[in-house]
C-alpha cells in the first residue's frame, strides 16, 4: 500500500511516488511501500562498552528513515533490542568484578544519553533479552516440536538443513558462511551439531553465568533467538515491514533470525532488509575487538552534537567510510552556514526527493548547502534531517 501524502509533503490526499530503498535480500533498490503504521526492528547493542561512531552511524539510518516516513504521513514503530545476556557482556562483567546486569544498566544509560544528544527519535521500545526468557523458551520448544530444532546434552540447535531457503538474506556461499560463523561466535567445529552451520537456540550456562530453568536443563538463550521472540511480542506481528542493523549482522545473525522465524510462523520475518555499512579507522573496521574506537561521549566533550550528526549524515548509509580528524571541523562549518541562513523551506523538496532515493543523505545535505548559498532559509530542511529543532 502506498503511503498517502499529507500537507507536509504535498497537497492533502495526493499520492506520493514510493520511497525506494536497497533490500539486502533482493540485492536491489526497490520500492518501499509499507502500511500507514510502519513496524520496524533494528538490532541494538550488547551493553558492555560505550557508544562508538559505528553504532551512531547505524542507528542514524533508521532515525532518518523514520523522520521521512513520518513526513510522508506514516506512523512509525521502531523496536531496538538490548542483548543483555551474551558472551561479551558476561566476560566483561567478570573482568570488572561486577554483576552483568549492573554493567548493562550503566552502559545502556550512557548509550541512551548519547542517542538523545544526537537528537535521535525515541524508539517505540527497547526491550531486553532477559525480559523475554519465557517467550524464548516457548519459541524453542515450538521449533523442536515442528522438527526444525533438536536438543542434545542441554543444548538446542536449529537444523539449517530443514530450512531450504537458508542463505536467502546474505546470498553467501557455504564456505563464506562457515568462515563468518567461526569469526562471529558460531563455532562450526562444535561436535554436537548435525551440520556445522546449525546454530544455538539454547545452551547450558557455565559456572558463574546466569541460568534459567528449561525443558532441556538450566541455561540461557543463544544469540539469535531473542530477536524472533522480541519482535513478535513488541510489534504484535509475524512479518515486519523492515528489519535491519549493521552490515556485520547480515550473517549469521539476520540469516539465522529469518530462518527460525519463518519456520516458527510460516511467514517471512520481514518484507524488507536494510543494512548500514561500516565505519573504519586506521585502515580497519571500527570494532571493540581491535580497540580502534571513537566514542560519541568523547566527541561530545569537544564538538557541537549537531555537527556530529551532520558528519554522520554526510556519508551514504550503504558505503563504508573512514574516520579522520578533519571531518568534524568541516561539519561545524556546514552547520554554521545552515544556522546563518535562518528560517525557511529552502531545499526542502530536494531533501525529500533525496531521502526517497535510497536515503541519499549526501545529496540531501548538498541541496541544503545550495539553498543556503542562494540566500534561502533552510530551517525546515534541517529539521527534517534532525539537525535543527
Amino acid at each position: 500500500m502506498t503511503g498517502r501524502v499529507t500537507g507536509r509533503s504535498g497537497a492533502a490526499g495526493e499520492t506520493a511516488p514510493p520511497m525506494r530503498l536497497y533490500d539486502t535480500a533482493r540485492r536491489a533498490v526497490v520500492p518501499f511501500e509499507p502500511e500507514p503504521v510502519v513496524r520496524m526492528y533494528t538490532c541494538g547493542i550488547t551493553p558492555y562498552d560505550a557508544t562508538h561512531l559505528g553504532h551512531a552511524a547505524t542507528f542514524m539510518v533508521y532515525d532518518v528513515l523514520q523522520r521521512r516516513l513520518r513526513d510522508r504521513g506514516h506512523d512509525t514503530l521502531c523496536v531496538r533490542n538490548i542483548t543483555d545476556v551474551d558472551d561479551p557482556l558476561l566476560v566483561k562483567a567478570g573482568e570488572l568484578g561486577i554483576h552483568y546486569l549492573d554493567l548493562a544498566a550503566a552502559e545502556v544509560a550512557r548509550f541512551d544519553d548519547d542517542m538523545d544528544a544526537l537528537n535521535m527519535l525515541p524508539v517505540h521500545s527497547a526491550p531486553r533479552a532477559t525480559s523475554a526468557i519465557g517467550e524464548i523458551r516457548k519459541v524453542v520448544a515450538e521449533l523442536i516440536d515442528s522438527g526444525h530444532a533438536y536438543a542434545t546434552g542441554g543444548w538446542v540447535y536449529f537444523e539449517v538443513g530443514r530450512y531450504r531457503p537458508y542463505g536467502q538474506i546474505s546470498h553467501y556461499p557455504r564456505q563464506e558462511m562457515l568462515d563468518l560463523s567461526a569469526k562471529r561466535g558460531g563455532d562450526p567445529k562444535d561436535p554436537r551439531k548435525r551440520d556445522p552451520l546449525d546454530f544455538v537456540l539454547w545452551q547450558p550456562s557455565a559456572e558463574g553465568e546466569p541460568a534459567w530453568d528449561s525443558l532441556w536443563g538450566p541455561g540461557r538463550p543463544g544469540w539469535h533467538i531473542e530477536c524472533t521472540a522480541l519482535a513478535r511480542r513488541e510489534l504484535d506481528t509475524d512479518t515486519l515491514d523492515l528489519h535491519g542493523g549493521g552490515a556485520d549482522l547480515i550473517f549469521p545473525h539476520h540469516e539465522c533470525s529469518a530462518a527460525q522465524s519463518e519456520c516458527l510462523t510460516g511467514r517471512p520475518l520481514a518484507r524488507h532488509w536494510l543494512h548500514a555499512a561500516l565505519v573504519w579507522k586506521d585502515g580497519h573496521k571500527m570494532s571493540k575487538s581491535l580497540g580502534n574506537l571513537v566514542f560519541i561521549s568523547d566527541l561530545r566533550k569537544e564538538w557541537d552534537t549537531r555537527a556530529i550528526r551532520l558528519m554522520l549524515l554526510a556519508e551514504h548509509y550503504r558505503h563504508d567510510w573512514e574516520w579522520h580528524e578533519g571531518r568534524l571541523p568541516e561539519a561545524c562549518r556546514r552547520l554554521g552556514r545552515w544556522v546563518e541562513a535562518g528560517d525557511g523551506d529552502g531545499g526542502l523538496d530536494a531533501v525529500r526527493q533525496a531521502l526517497d532515493d535510497d536515503l541519499d543523505t549526501p545529496a540531501a545535505l548538498a541541496a541544503v548547502d545550495e539553498a543556503a548559498r542562494a540566500g534561502l532559509g533552510v530551517s525546515r530542511a534541517a529539521r527534517l534531517l534532525g539537525v535543527l529543532d
